[in-house]
């Protein structure tokens, strides 16, 4: 009888150790097969549709007009090609004004003298480099800028966002620039950032579109390519890399 009842013992006390064992080899965080979620297919969309004739208006110096470079090489006629290539359902026209050697004070005058249609809708600005190097008085700049922005304004129908401003290139970065001593071709560099400072930070501060290519310029010496013939001024590379950064800015405008 003791037998038996050890023998029942230890048949319930090892049914009770395996019980334990079972409950304790279960994982509390079970792996569970993630879902796979698949993204939705996103469907490129074309361009935004705009105006069926667009006008554009170039306003500067030798850089808009494109001094030592072809007539279809200078920025103004690749950005109106450009876009001609991208809204082929549109056309567009293109008006300069500038001349090589305008400072701003020049620029302001030729509006006056040719008081073109407030009917624009893209006024690009590059404007600055003759003030600095005739010597004229930071202070002309800093007082006739704003003018030529409120001016580009207004040829812009009225609308800011359909004004680019572009930043001066530094031609302390040419062979012209790199002739000079290097005292000289340091000054350039400090007054070329003063000036451009001065209109990216009114420009910023006025909601108007400022476009830094200045250092597609700084490039010149270790790429003759970006410079013109003439050993001064941009060549129709450089211009072009103008317009590729400038391009996404004006599409917005001109899709507004």
């Amino acid at each position: 009888m003791k037998l038996q009842f050890k023998q029942i013992v230890i048949v319930l006390f090892t049914s009770f150790l395996f019980s334990c064992s079972a409950e304790n080899s279960i994982d509390p965080n079970p792996i569970t097969t993630p879902i796979v979620v698949t993204p939705p297919t996103t469907i490129p969309t074309p361009n935004n549709p705009i105006a069926k004739t667009i006008n554009y208006l170039a306003l500067g110096d030798s850089y808009t007009i494109g001094q030592n470079v072809c007539e279809t090489c200078r920025f103004p006629e690749q950005l109106k090609s450009k876009l001609a290539t991208l809204y082929p359902k549109s056309s567009f026209t293109l008006k300069i004004i500038a001349t090589t050697g305008w400072t701003t004070s020049n620029l302001i005058s030729a509006i006056k003298s040719q008081n073109p249609e407030s009917k624009y809708d893209l006024v690009t600005l590059l404007i600055g480099v003759n003030n600095q190097y005739q010597g004229v008085p930071f202070s002309v700049y800093q007082k006739e800028f704003p003018e030529l922005i409120s001016k580009a304004i207004t040829l812009a129908k009225g609308n800011k966002k359909n004004v680019v401003v572009l930043s001066i290139p530094d031609y302390a970065y040419t062979s012209y620039g790199n002739n000079m001593s290097l005292n000289q071709s340091e000054k350039i560099t400090k007054e070329i950032n003063e000036y451009n400072s001065f209109a990216e930070n009114y420009c910023k501060s006025n909601g108007i579109v400022f476009v830094g290519i200045t250092d597609i310029t700084r490039q010149g010496l270790i790429n003759p390519n970006l410079v013109a013939s003439d050993g001064l001024h941009p060549s129709e590379s450089a211009y072009m890399l103008f317009v590729e950064r400038m391009l996404p800015n004006v599409k917005v405008a001109l899709q507004d």
